[in-house]
């Protein structure tokens, strides 16, 4: 059973929150039967029982104790530097929204603004989409709005063109790409940890307060090809190396007085970890400032959480992600390791989702309502065209 719901997850694998308007179609609905089992736990992670217990962190500090209680926005890099930034930051003057989440290292790979960093100069990974970095940072300051840079770390056709060393190559020596023409660099590469690493720390250097990284893991479906790509590794396992590479990165980043926080599948907290792409959510949030479950309501299929359509019943959707991700974070929570759960939602309409149903004001609501009966009070919206929805009591 626990194969199952693993290998359901990892199709569904290609999902992020740079890519939510692709559901993960009815792959889920095979789990249906056995979703309203109880989550399972893993052994504690105190005992010798537990292989990886010495990737948990002894003294995880929160370097941004007095950060606001977060309820951000998505922005590109396009509409942080366009004239797009200025209605942005009226949006925030005008709600209760605080924060915005900016792309620093884009999807493709590509770092927004040109840091002055001579080795990333050297790299020649720069895309100068952001123009002017330190009047973005004084605009976000003058208006007391949170900043968050987003670091997209393991899909990255970028480098993975500039260094194939550095990525997955097909047995005929080309480099590997899925089926969106994407390609990834390989976690257990150090000299990828490092080069992420750089970017973060050129963002704190900018003035952001909190990394945020997406797509902390391996390709989708990695487990049906990792004996036929070619790629440097060790005898750690892939949940290992991702889950190690987020407690190197918090390690090198606290002490410049940031947080750390990682975007990771809504769904995974309602599953067993899924070796194929390294996830495992409770050793992830155990290193993390922040976790940012993707849990959008047209992500999941019929009857999931007891609703014919998910999308069209944001309250009952959301309400029960947020269940499932307590239950899965109890046992860290009794380590004193438990993240803040921030939670991604759903500001679009999902028009592909048989059923679905328009998005606005009260379905933002809705959502933000399900999160406070769960005690979570801390929330990003994501809209890929950065358009959100006036109006809404946040």
């Amino acid at each position: 059973m626990d194969m199952l719901l693993a290998s359901l997850l990892m199709i569904w694998g290609n999902l992020s929150a740079t890519t939510p308007d692709v559901t993960f179609e009815k792959v889920a609905q095979a789990s249906l039967d056995v979703k309203n089992a109880a989550v399972v736990q893993p052994l504690d992670p105190k005992t010798k029982e537990d292989p990886l217990a010495h990737l948990l962190p002894k003294n995880k500090v929160d370097p941004q104790k007095d950060a606001p209680q977060v309820k951000g926005i998505y922005v590109t890099a396009y509409s942080a530097g366009g004239s797009k930034f200025n209605s942005l930051v009226k949006l925030l003057d005008d709600t209760a929204l605080n924060s915005m989440v900016i792309d620093v290292k884009d999807d493709n790979g590509w770092i927004t603004w040109e840091t002055g960093n001579d080795h990333l100069k050297e790299m020649d990974t720069t895309q100068k989409m952001i123009a002017d970095m330190p009047n973005v940072m004084t605009t976000l300051k003058d208006h007391q709005i949170y900043p968050i840079a987003r670091i997209v770390v393991f899909k990255d056709s970028v480098l993975s063109k500039k260094k194939p060393e550095l990525s997955f190559v097909n047995p005929d020596g080309t480099l590997w790409a899925n089926g969106k023409k994407e390609s990834f660099v390989n976690p257990y590469a150090k000299e990828v940890w490092d080069y992420n690493i750089e970017v973060a720390k050129e963002a704190v250097k900018a003035g952001f307060k909190e990394i945020q990284f997406d797509y902390v893991r391996f390709p989708e479906g990695f487990e049906t090809r990792a004996n036929t790509l070619k790629y440097a590794k060790d005898e750690r396992s892939r949940i290992e190396v991702v889950s190690a590479f987020t407690k190197y990165a918090r390690e090198q980043l606290e002490p410049l007085g940031v947080r750390v926080s990682v975007d990771i599948f809504g769904y995974a907290a309602s599953v067993p970890a899924a070796e194929g792409i390294g996830q495992d959510f409770e050793k992830i949030s155990a290193n993390v400032n922040v976790i940012c479950p993707m849990i959008y309501p047209s992500h999941y299929s019929t009857g999931w959480f007891g609703a014919k359509v998910p999308d069209a019943a944001p309250y009952v959707t959301i309400n029960g992600a947020s269940i499932d991700t307590t239950k899965k974070l109890a046992p860290i929570e009794k380590l004193g390791l438990k993240p803040v759960i921030r939670p991604w939602i759903q500001d679009f309409t999902a028009k592909w989702v048989p059923g679905y149903i328009p998005y606005g004001k009260h379905e933002l609501e809705e959502q933000i309502r399900a999160l406070r009966d769960n005690g979570v009070n801390e929330y990003l919206l994501w809209n890929a065209g950065n358009s959100y929805t006036p109006g809404v009591n946040y």
